[in-house]
């Protein structure tokens, strides 16, 4: 029995050894763990300790100012209040805490909790909403609202008890001085935050002057020059405690304000041709259209003034327009769609070049161009009867009787729509009678093409349109684009939907849509038909009428000029070609120009105009649009500018535009009934400055210094 007892002990004992033995080894590798972690790697386990008690917070940079070319603001900044979220607080945050939380916050910013859940969703996860979610860090504070009064900023700031995680303070947003009373909203264009991808393009390419809090230009110069005044974005560093509240500074990156855009546009001259155009539109609409006994719709329109010798935009106006402060601080969904309502009568589009529209006869200047360097001369004499017929129809006269036999110079004078019939007939006859070549020679398609026609002039603003020049090349690619579409209508028998005129013209659209036939040239020849041109294209075109055939690319950013006042970058005139014209034929044209404003389809509107002292040369023109009122148009220059008018569906060119050009010519010459005083001149010296406005050390712009006589 003692035996037993003894050899029980020792085993007790023995368990009891190597339970300790395998506590010391616990201990003493624990031991050796810490003494790693505490000393071997302390420093690095330090500074990930520390980095994830710490964020970086984004710091917008200013975004560069918009100057006319005298230095005045078009576009500047303001600072606003702005509520932001911190997500990281709201996400600890228990479901009924959160909830109470946006409520209160919405009763405050008048709006609903769902509005705030959705912008502080990220982007790219479920539930997002393009436009609406979060594209930034998910670590940094997202905007909820903006534009709110200084005592709902102080009401929140002084109950942070009762706004945990709500963050109120000022910031930069997009400001619209309007010197004058301007808009200028489709020459400026405006902001919106940047999208995925192209934050991703980005990052991808090394860009760092963008980040997922980011607005970029979306049109206008705002897009063109959107680089450079965007600026470059700074970084604020600063220590969180558990509950994700900043606690210190760890330090900061200073961000860089964007650069000032000095424009070509002159905010007098801009406000005066935005106010004419819109006054000639009001006219329209409260005149009687004599064809069709109705008022006339005059639904839009485009101005537009450009320096001949340099491709300079001074002005440009589009109507309708809209106000470019709707997007400051985020656009809602019913506004959006009204600037693409057509209803509304698509206000974003901006006539002026992206607006495409018959020409009428301010194209039969070019024709003549055509004309007079293929065959014809001078001296050439043709009828210019009432109407013309050609095939089963009879062509007539729209803006002129029947003169008889004229010259170019007083068919241009005149507008005589069946004497340039006859110049598109006779070169359809002895080039291209074959209604199916598609390869036929043709003068008039050729030098439309080089006046630029058919294709963008290259302004620095974007989204701008090629416009059409409707040759035998063109209608047959057209033909093949409509056949299934036209032959669809042609195939079923007609039915109360479709009207005697769709139907026709579907029949003969599916079995000869692509023959040009002589009537096609005809039209072509004056500007009608399927041929379309924007206001720019036209501008461009009579300004390398008056410098003697130089095309110019034009431009509205002139500089750009560093934070600092310096001068970085200028933007050079850019000759896009030569129309290659002899002086001889450009000279001629110039001359019958000069006697459509004396003499001609626009002197009633010049009558008692000092047409001795500013020399205007001009073209009117009158398009018609099946199933509208005609287009109006008026293209006119001096030696220093060019201003072209055009009003869709208010009538004749002079009678929608004409009052309204004269003014203009008025203004920027100075001119008081017969008398022209410069001095009196919209812009100081009648011409633009050569020099740039001056960026001064206190921060302000001074007008350019003119250099003395």
């Amino acid at each position: 029995m003692l035996a037993q007892t003894s050899s029980s002990s020792r085993r007790s004992r023995l368990r009891l050894i190597v339970i300790q033995a395998l506590v010391f080894s616990l201990l003493a590798t624990l031991g050796a763990r810490l003494y790693y972690l505490q000393v071997v790697t302390g420093e690095e386990y330090q500074g990930k300790a520390a980095s994830q008690s710490a964020r970086d917070i984004v710091v917008q940079p200013e975004r560069g100012l918009i100057v006319d070319a005298e230095g005045r603001p078009l576009v500047t900044n303001r600072l606003t209040w702005v509520a932001s979220v911190d997500r990281t607080l709201l996400g600890r945050m228990l479901p009924g805490q959160r909830h109470r939380l946006l409520e209160r916050v919405g009763r405050v910013l008048d709006l609903q909790p769902r509005q705030i859940t959705r912008k502080l969703v990220l982007c790219g996860t479920e539930g997002a909403t393009e436009g609406v979610c979060w594209n930034g860090s998910p670590y940094q504070p997202v905007p909820i609202a903006q534009g709110f009064d200084d005592e709902t900023a102080l009401r929140i700031n002084e109950q942070p008890e009762d706004f945990p995680g709500v963050v109120v303070d000022q910031q930069s947003v997009r400001d619209y001085p309007r010197p004058y009373g301007i808009n200028a909203a489709h020459l400026l264009g405006y902001l919106s935050p940047i999208t995925k991808g192209e934050l991703e393009e980005a990052e991808d390419s090394g860009d760092t002057s963008v980040n997922g809090a980011s607005v970029v230009g979306r049109a206008g110069v705002e897009k063109e020059y959107d680089a450079w005044l965007r600026g470059q974005p700074g970084y604020e560093r600063v220590k969180v405690n558990a509950n994700g509240e900043v606690i210190g500074d760890e330090g900061d990156l200073q961000a860089q304000p964007g650069d000032t855009l000095v424009t070509s546009i002159d905010a007098k001259v801009q406000g005066i041709v935005e106010r004419e155009l819109h006054q000639s539109i009001m006219t329209a609409r409260a005149t009687v259209d004599p064809v069709t006994g109705r008022h006339f719709a005059a639904d839009s329109g485009a101005a537009v003034v450009m320096e001949t010798k340099t491709g300079r935009i001074i002005a440009m106006a589009s109507e309708p327009t809209y106000d470019p402060g709707v997007w400051t601080g985020g656009i809602t969904q019913k506004q959006l769609k009204r600037l693409y309502s057509e209803a509304a009568g698509t206000p974003l589009l901006s006539r002026a070049l992206q607006g495409q529209f018959a020409p009428g006869s301010t194209w039969k200047p070019f024709m003549t161009a055509g004309a007079l360097t293929h065959g014809f001369s001078p001296d050439t004499i043709l009828n210019c009867s009432s109407a013309v017929r050609i095939g089963n129809r009879d062509f007539h006269n729209h803006e002129s009787a029947g003169y008889g036999p004229i010259t170019f110079a007083k068919a241009l004078e005149v507008s005589c729509n069946t004497f340039f019939f006859q110049v598109g007939m006779h070169f359809w006859e002895k080039y291209g009678s074959d209604p199916a070549d598609v390869k036929a020679k043709d003068p008039l398609v050729e030098e439309a093409e080089r006046f630029g026609f058919g294709s963008p002039t290259g302004i620095d603003i974007p989204g701008e349109a090629s416009g059409r020049v409707a040759d035998r090349k063109w209608r047959l690619a057209y033909y093949k684009s409509m056949k299934d579409y036209y032959c669809g209508i042609a195939d079923k028998p007609q039915d109360s939907k479709t009207s005697d005129f769709v139907y026709k013209f579907a029949r003969e659209f599916c079995i000869e849509g692509y023959m040009y036939r002589e009537y096609d040239a005809a039209n072509f020849a004056i500007g009608q038909g399927d041929t379309i041109v924007t206001p720019l294209q036209l501008a461009r075109a009579y300004a390398a009428l008056s410098n003697g055939g130089t095309l110019w690319k034009p431009r509205v950013g002139k500089a750009i000029v560093s934070p600092d006042g310096k001068v970085i970058h200028r933007i050079a005139p850019e000759k896009a070609g030569n129309v290659n014209l002899p002086k001889s034929v450009l000279t001629y044209i110039d001359q019958a120009l000069q006697g459509v404003a004396s003499v001609g389809t626009m002197a009633w509107k010049l009558g008692g105009f000092p047409l001795d002292q500013v020399h205007i040369r001009a073209k009117t023109g009158s398009a018609e649009v099946y199933g509208k009122q005609s287009t109006g148009w008026v293209a006119s220059y001096t030696e220093d500018y060019v201003v072209v008018m055009m009003i869709s569906q208010a009538g004749t060119g002079s009678g929608s535009n004409g009052d309204a050009i004269r003014r203009v010519w008025e203004a920027l010459y100075g001119i008081d009934g017969e008398t022209v005083n410069p001095r009196r001149a919209v812009i100081d010296g009648v011409t633009p400055p050569e020099q740039l406005p001056i960026f001064s050390h206190d921060g302000s712009i001074l007008p350019p210094a003119r250099k003395e006589d």
